[in-house]
């Protein structure tokens, strides 16, 4: 490719579609569900009004997306140099010159920055919960942990499971142990759902020497790590016994039916890639249908 070829591609506007790989829009959508679902139970439980909270509401969905993105678009523009080796990363702005390094960093800060501001326009702990997502994920995650030790899908579960105490502080003002609780169910999540990830691109971590647990101590190794998340899960629901014994139970056996994917890969001959993709499902799903739990639960308690 020539050297103008190259100009164009940079300096070519940037589609909706490629954007949304910039700031990883699929993940951001994920973490509303239970930012959302953290306000949602905010109001009900503090006995707030639904319809004068709906401003704080809106805010807080907005600043949390633009954070969120932009700690997203700030990772992409630091793993560059890996992306660009990685096959599943190929399609990327970042890596075929569709985006310029520039253009990535104005991006990456000023949505922070508005989203910060939009946080703090609620109230302090909302914007310092998100600056708190921002440093974890940026600074601990991206820029050390995931470089240097097998731990760093766990490091990186503390930013990532945030989104629901900036939604309840946003509404209620300050933490609870409901709040709490449901900042350990995604914490808990979070492991299981990248270590099947990470097992289904363990050659590529491996190619550009990034520590993920399946690539450097193996899938056994991996599957032990994965049921003490799962086992870790189980109680949680217990802790939101608010919410009352028929959310408790639907949140049990959603549980129990993850472990119970999880034995399947005790059977002989089992592929591990298929049963990886199977447990990736499984908690995509995992999340939705948990936190929908909370709100459906929540919504027929008010009524």
């Amino acid at each position: 490719m020539s050297k103008s070829e190259v100009v164009s591609q940079t300096t070519g506007r940037v589609s909706y579609k490629e954007l949304k790989q910039v700031i990883k829009l699929g993940l951001v959508q994920g973490n509303l569900i239970p930012a959302f679902a953290g306000a949602w139970l905010a109001i009900v439980m503090t006995h707030h009004s639904f319809l004068e909270s709906i401003p704080q509401l809106i805010v807080m969905m907005i600043g949390s997306t633009l954070v969120m993105g932009g700690s997203c678009a700030l990772n992409n523009y630091y793993d560059q140099d890996i992306d660009k080796i990685m096959p599943s990363k190929q399609n990327r702005p970042t890596v075929n010159d569709r985006i310029s390094n520039r253009h990535l960093v104005i991006l990456s800060l000023s949505m922070m920055a508005i989203g910060e501001l939009l946080l703090f326009m609620i109230n302090v702990p909302a914007g310092v919960i998100g600056l708190a997502g921002i440093i974890g994920y940026v600074s601990f995650y991206s820029i050390w942990s995931k470089r240097h030790t097998t731990w760093n899908t766990v490091i990186g579960s503390f930013p990532g499971a945030v989104p629901p105490l900036i939604g309840w502080v946003a509404i209620d003002g300050h933490l609870s142990l409901m709040a709490l609780t449901l900042f350990a169910v995604v914490f808990a999540w979070q492991p299981i759902h990248f270590y099947a990830l990470a097992i289904k691109r363990r050659e590529e971590y491996s190619k550009v020497n990034i520590p993920m647990l399946p690539s450097v101590k193996g899938f056994n190794r991996t599957r032990v790590g994965m049921f003490l998340w799962l086992f870790a899960l189980l109680p949680l629901p217990f802790v939101m016994h608010e919410l009352g014994l028929t959310f408790m139970i639907l949140a049990t056996l959603l549980n129990l039916g993850w472990i119970a994917l999880g034995f399947t890969s005790f059977r002989a001959a089992v592929d591990e890639m298929k049963w990886a993709t199977k447990m990736f499902i499984y908690s995509l799903n995992y999340l939705v249908v948990f936190f929908a739990l909370v709100v459906v639960v929540s919504l027929i308690k008010m009524i």
